[in-house]
């Protein structure tokens, strides 16, 4: 029997080691296998080395309840990732091809489909822009004057309503991608606006010129109003004098291009929807188009405040007038009013009378509540007109 001291014992298993190491390769599970023919070597050797021995077992457990783990992943044929430090868990670079295959199963190619990517950065962003809100939304669909490209819907119960499921279903009738994000995402698509869990990239909407009149024709046996806007610059006044408009039933709404607000999405949900559905058409020059206008014997109709200083240009009060001739009514922009280029091209400035004392600094209307009050009376007295007749 050998009688090995301990440091011949040390010596003795390092080079063992050294030796099994070279034939075997080095992984985990050749790792195992070394370590155990090193320990069968050692029972084998002399009696006086088992405390080592049941040492180098101890590790042997340890490195066998590693390898296990390492080996569920192998047969899942997925690869250890290390973490990154800003990389979260979850992410899809750790997911495996199992679960890539039923998230695609959950979210066919046919239906809703889940966001890889963030919602907001396009390579060619500035060709598109972020529609908000469920009747801007719906109505940019279905209407066809904007190109869709993938509608974001916001992910949880609000995804169930009714009006959202009608704004998906038109999505996706028409081939367009439809994403599931977050309210966060909604949020900074639509730069805090009223979104209501809808939002739609599209392309953007123009002002049209009069070359494009062919859809625009006037009803039968009625007296024609166009609505006539110079330098209206807060989208939230465009928005709501369209609504009124198109509410109403005015035949055009034409809009000076300088000094004008764009027909932008805030515009659009401000109108809740009708800027997608009533055109409204830009003119470099309203004085030129004006002046055309009258050569064709039309009206110029102006406004007013109550409490306006004498003019040359008689002032009546809209309950007061009738319109008995195609009319074109001018609304100045916000503090500003008609400019000194089209006030004179008024026949008749038109005002709306205060029902009260007013304090001063309160004498006038916002722009789009004097326009819908002025709009509603002239139309009134069109079909009042009109019934009159013989």
């Amino acid at each position: 029997m050998w009688v090995l001291s301990f440091a011949h014992q040390q010596n003795l298993l390092l080079f063992c080691t050294r030796n099994l190491h070279k034939s075997v390769s080095v992984t985990r599970v050749g790792s195992q296998f070394a370590y155990y023919h090193v320990t069968a070597f050692l029972e084998s050797s002399s009696s006086s080395i088992k405390p080592l021995v049941k040492r180098r077992r101890r590790l042997t457990d340890e490195l066998q309840d590693r390898e296990g783990s390492f080996r569920s992943k192998t047969w899942k044929n997925e690869t250890p990732v290390l973490q990154k430090p800003n990389q979260r868990r979850g992410d899809d670079s750790r997911m495996s091809s199992e679960l890539r295959k039923l998230c695609l199963e959950d979210f066919p190619s046919d239906r809703e489909r889940p966001v890889r990517q963030s919602p907001t950065q396009d390579s060619k962003s500035e060709e598109w822009e972020i529609v908000f809100g469920i009747s801007p939304c719906l109505l940019a669909l279905t209407q066809g004057r904007r190109k869709a490209r993938k509608l974001f819907v916001k992910d949880g119960e609000a995804s169930h309503r009714a009006s959202v499921l009608k704004v998906c279903e038109e999505a996706n009738g028409r081939g367009i991608q439809v994403h599931r994000v977050s309210k966060k995402d909604l949020d900074k698509m639509s730069s805090g606006g009223v979104h209501q869990g809808v939002c739609l990239q599209a392309s953007p909407l123009s002002y049209l010129t009069e070359n494009k009149d062919s859809a625009n024709k006037r009803k039968h046996n009625t007296v024609p109003l166009w609505l006539v806007l110079e330098g209206i610059q807060d989208p939230m006044n465009l928005g709501a004098i369209l609504r009124s408009a198109y509410f109403l039933g005015v035949d055009r709404v034409a809009s000076s291009l300088h000094h004008s607000c764009p027909l932008s999405p805030v515009v659009s949900k401000a109108s809740s929807g009708v800027m997608e559905v009533m055109g409204v058409y830009g003119y470099e020059n309203l004085e030129e188009m004006l002046r055309s206008k009258v050569e064709q014997g039309w009206q110029v109709v102006g406004t007013v405040g109550a409490e306006a200083e004498e003019s040359q240009i008689p002032v009546t009060k809209c309950s007061d007038f009738q319109m008995t001739k195609p009319t074109l009514l001018l609304m100045g922009g916000e503090g500003e009013g008609l400019s000194r280029e089209l006030l004179p091209l008024c026949q008749t400035l038109l005002t709306i009378p205060a029902g009260r004392e007013l304090f001063p600094g309160v004498e006038s209307l916002n722009v789009s509540v004097a326009t819908g009050i002025l709009l509603h009376s002239l139309l009134f007295s069109r079909k009042s007109t009109r019934r009159s007749r013989p």
